[in-house]
């Protein structure tokens, strides 16, 4: 089935390549870990302990060793079968586009690098305030714009030198500033969103696309009919890269932007805004000062006099 016009991704691809990297992801899974100690930290910030937990996408044996022991039941999902344990461990193959969970389930859920392949991710966050009980947490982290902005500008360059065009080569990035937003308008009380920004070193460009290619991470469009990268340019992209985003030491630099967004599902023991207006003490009386009305025109005050 060809993949809709307005979808930016190809979910199928996206999922073969996470198939093909089965045995191989673990290699390059070094971001993974950092990302679960960063999501432990949150979840030990809210001093609580979850009596069922999911782990959206992503799936990786670091999850259940480092958040395990503030939940209950853990469920891990990923959206290739291939990746998960043969073991009978508690993991499940999902889409994160169609989640087959019912209505408050949850507890906590996490969602370690998985959402930037989702099409519709407004729709994805709608579906994870749902799965939530009155009162769950949410924990997202996905990769920003700029994440590998050096591996962008390379191939883009490259391809114009040599061809008569360039095409997208790496997948486009959710805005930071964005994402406040989307987790509000998907119901989210109290939506937090923050970034980091991490900084990678390879030998060469082709140590990074390597990388890359074993933890299924490529690009999987939705439009068809794409050129396949030549050897030539990518040698030039290669080029490119070695001589703008490299150190002294010659080893060149990738960029990954990490987008944080963490949010509750409403109850009404959370705190509200208070109502426009509503304050019991004025700016003036905290500064010491003089209030006047509105309707008071400066110019009609007098100044006083030494007498």
């Amino acid at each position: 089935m060809s993949p809709n016009s307005h979808e930016v991704f190809d979910r199928s691809k996206v999922r073969r390549r996470r198939d093909r990297a089965a045995s191989s992801y673990q290699q390059s899974d070094f971001i993974k870990s950092r990302i679960l100690e960063d999501i432990e930290d949150r979840i030990l910030a809210t001093a609580r302990q979850f009596p069922l937990a999911l782990a959206l996408g992503g799936y990786s044996p670091g999850t259940k060793n480092r958040l395990g022991r503030y939940c209950d039941t853990l469920i891990e999902t990923d959206f290739s079968f291939a990746r998960l344990p043969a073991n009978g461990q508690m993991a499940l193959t999902a889409d994160e586009e169609w989640l087959p969970f019912a209505d408050n389930q949850f507890d906590l859920i996490v969602s370690p690098l998985a959402l930037h392949w989702v099409n519709d991710l407004p729709g994805t966050l709608i579906q994870i305030n749902r799965c939530l009980k009155p009162d769950g947490f949410f924990i997202g982290v996905m990769p920003g714009g700029t994440s590998l902005k050096e591996l962008r500008q390379s191939l883009l360059q490259a391809e114009s030198e040599l061809t008569d065009g360039a095409e997208m080569r790496v997948s486009p990035f959710a805005d930071a500033l964005d994402i406040s937003g989307l987790l509000q308008r998907a119901g989210f009380a109290l939506p937090v969103s923050d970034r980091d920004r991490l900084t990678i070193r390879y030998d060469s460009m082709f140590d990074l696309l390597r990388d890359l290619q074993a933890a299924g991470e490529t690009h999987a469009p939705a439009l068809t009919g794409r050129k396949p990268l030549s050897r030539r340019i990518l040698m030039r992209a290669a080029e490119i890269y070695a001589s703008e985003f490299a150190d002294p030491d010659g080893r060149i630099r990738a960029t990954v932007e990490l987008v944080w967004m963490t949010g509750w599902a409403p109850h009404a023991s959370q705190p509200r805004p208070k109502r426009p207006g509503s304050a019991r003490a004025s700016l003036a009386e905290a500064v010491g000062s003089i209030e006047h009305s509105a309707g008071e025109k400066t110019g009609n005050l007098k100044p006083k006099s030494d007498d």
